[in-house]
């Protein structure tokens, strides 16, 4: 459960009542999206309240009229679907300032830049957010403003979304731990094992990903390794 602390308001008001629930901001916004989240992990206590300040909980008869039910769950459930939730100014500015970050991260992992088909760092993809004043939510998910973030940003520079494929070779003495290591990072495209036991492929990668997966390979066959972006 969420620390008391820690937690925010969710509020709905229904038959001329108000019933109120403490809740983390963050996993409450996830789950009034639909994510699949324990509801009890939200909460930071299985209550019902109408004023959750004084702490004065909600009666039976109440729940009842309004939700069909006094199970703190299933009415919980729906104050966070249908009311809303309230955060304060210092809880906002945390979550926005969290929220940037992840989506810069993630724009940095999967973007690059068309003209050279190499990644943009992270303090570009910043600067360029800034200079285009782009908004971001923090009720929103990530993966909602990636694209209309690029979009934002193209006015400053150039950049896209795309994957690229590497040609890979790597010796024989390296190849059981760098076959591992190249499955995490994207999809094996074509492959083929050499006589003296290396291996040859082509994998496809998220385009941003391109100096962590060349770093990675180097580290691990100690400088063995031979990669070719193919155009």
């Amino acid at each position: 459960m969420v620390n008391v602390d820690d937690a925010v308001i969710a509020r709905l008001e229904s038959y001329g009542e108000r019933f109120e629930i403490l809740v983390d901001p963050e996993l409450a916004a996830d789950y009034k999206r639909g994510e699949d989240i324990d509801l009890s992990t939200v909460l930071a206590v299985e209550e019902i309240f109408k004023d959750a300040h004084k702490a004065d909980k909600s009666s039976e008869d109440a729940m009842m009229k309004a939700f069909e039910t006094t199970d703190p769950l299933e009415v919980a459930d729906k104050i966070i679907k249908k009311g809303t939730i309230q955060i304060t100014a210092n809880q906002r500015k945390k979550m926005l300032e969290e929220k940037k970050k992840q989506v810069i991260a993630k724009i940095a992992r999967e973007a690059i830049n068309p003209q050279t088909k190499l990644p943009h760092p992270p303090n570009r993809i910043e600067k360029a957010m800034e200079e285009a004043k782009v908004h971001i939510d923090p009720m929103k998910t990530v993966e909602e403003q990636i694209e209309p973030t690029v979009k934002a940003i193209l006015t400053k520079i150039p950049i896209r979304i795309e994957k690229v494929q590497v040609a890979v070779k790597i010796p024989g003495s390296y190849a059981g731990k760098g076959y591992s290591t190249i499955t995490q990072y994207g999809k094996i495209v074509k492959e083929e094992w050499e006589n003296d036991g290396s291996w040859i492929g082509i994998i496809e990668i998220p385009g941003g990903l391109q100096d962590e997966f060349y770093t990675a390979l180097s580290g691990l066959t100690h400088g063995e390794v031979e990669t070719k972006l193919l155009k």
